[in-house]
């Protein structure tokens, strides 16, 4: 029994070793003939093949296509395509933030106005005009800085570069058909009624052009103030893109002007100016002393930078912010940087623009020939604006000023 065990297990055994050797020798053919059928069946497609068309058993068409995405073989018309995409996102998005801004400032601006009516403030005639007919769309409004002693300046400046506003006419005219606002900007006398009221308002019948600041005293010191109370009016009384602050001694090409700010009409707020950064003086007794200049770090540091006084414009939407908010923002010494301040930690555009800082060159005025300069401001900035100009800014006018059919006949 012992011996037919033993045997009959060696049996056994050497069957089972010839099965598995018979199985991986089976295994493996059966790779080899699988390997060499799909060989014939999918073969790979040349290169050249890509994207052939290739007709299959069930006679329908298809295409060879290598990877996952099918949108690979477009990729090279994708790229001609995509600079032209994303310059057309750019301004989409730069139209729907300058709406969103607008919107947003015409909601802080009705506030405004509401607060202002319920505290008793007088509403000019030239606001009820406008919220009774409607708000007119205009390009710009142009303020010009002025003082109740400067009758001869504001004269010279109505003779020379704001074309024909001595009649009533041509000054509608530039407004109606440029959208063009010009006014000179003035407070009231300490004494109501008085000689100098008096004397503005006899002014403002012959011509016009004035724009009264209503809650504004002459106060020669606080320029800052000034600023606030103005654009704070303007925006009230006008609906414009641009409001400007300019000063009654220098010259200014109001065509070059609006040409120069309708290339930024498409971008919110926008604080465009000659840029600069003067030094902050610390020491007291000087001309433009500083009292919070420890806030500027070290002796010997210059402000940020900030737009120069004699030029500068903002959009409706940053003029808009003055108004809500003046009386919570601060003044430093100086008008400019004051106006610059206010924009610090803003998302605001920024624009150095040279044409706004353009002086009257030397030699300009003395040569015999005239000279048809295409900036947009004329001044000498030794004289921070045009030095006597009641007696010579009708001279750099002429040698100058813009030709006055660049305002007229320009399509804007």
């Amino acid at each position: 029994m012992t011996w037919k065990s033993r045997g009959g297990g060696g049996e056994v055994a050497s069957r089972n070793t010839l099965s598995r050797e018979l199985t991986v020798f089976l295994c493996l053919g059966c790779f080899f003939v699988g390997l060499l059928f799909s060989n014939g069946i999918w073969g790979v497609p040349e290169p050249g093949d890509v994207g052939k068309p290739i007709i299959a058993e069930d006679g329908k068409m298809h295409h060879a296509l290598v990877g996952c995405n099918p949108k690979d073989n477009n990729t090279e018309q994708d790229h001609k395509d995509t600079p032209k995409e994303v310059s057309n996102a750019h301004f989409t998005v730069q139209a729907l933030d300058k709406t969103i801004s607008k919107l947003e400032m015409e909601l802080a601006a009705a506030r405004a106005a509401q607060d202002s009516i319920l505290n008793g403030s007088p509403v000019s005639e030239d606001l009820s005009l406008s919220e009774s007919s409607g708000r007119r769309k205009y390009f710009m409004v142009i303020g010009i800085n002025t003082a109740f002693s400067s009758r001869k300046r504001r004269d010279s400046v109505r003779a020379t570069w704001m074309p024909q506003v001595l009649l009533c006419e041509n000054r509608k005219k530039l407004e109606e058909e440029k959208g063009v606002i010009v006014r000179f900007v003035i407070g009231h006398s300490a004494t109501a009624g008085g000689i100098l009221d008096r004397a503005i308002e006899a002014e403002d019948r012959m011509h016009g052009d004035f724009m009264r600041l209503v809650s504004m005293l002459k106060d020669t010191l606080n320029y800052q103030q000034r600023r606030k109370t103005y654009f704070a009016t303007a925006v009230s009384m006008w609906d414009a893109e641009f409001y400007i602050k300019v000063d009654d001694d220098v010259h200014v090409n109001i065509g070059t002007l609006r040409a120069t700010l309708s290339r930024h009409l498409l971008k919110p707020r926008v604080y465009i100016g000659c840029m600069k950064s003067g030094p902050v003086l610390a020491q007291k007794g000087v001309r433009y002393h500083e009292p919070e200049h420890w806030k500027f770090g070290e002796s010997g540091n210059k402000y940020f930078r900030h737009a120069t006084g004699q030029l500068y414009a903002i959009s409706k939407d940053l003029a808009t912010y003055i108004s809500v908010n003046q009386h919570i923002l601060h003044r430093y010494a100086n008008e400019d940087v004051s106006l610059g301040s206010w924009f610090i930690g803003l998302d605001v555009n920024h624009i150095d623009e040279r044409k706004l800082c353009c002086g009257t060159p030397p030699g300009m005025i003395a040569s015999g020939r005239p000279r048809r300069a295409m900036s947009v401001l004329l001044l000498r900035w030794s004289c921070s604006g045009i030095c006597k100009s009641a007696e010579r800014i009708g001279e750099v006018h002429q040698r100058c000023g813009e030709d006055e059919n660049v305002l007229w006949s320009a399509d804007f």
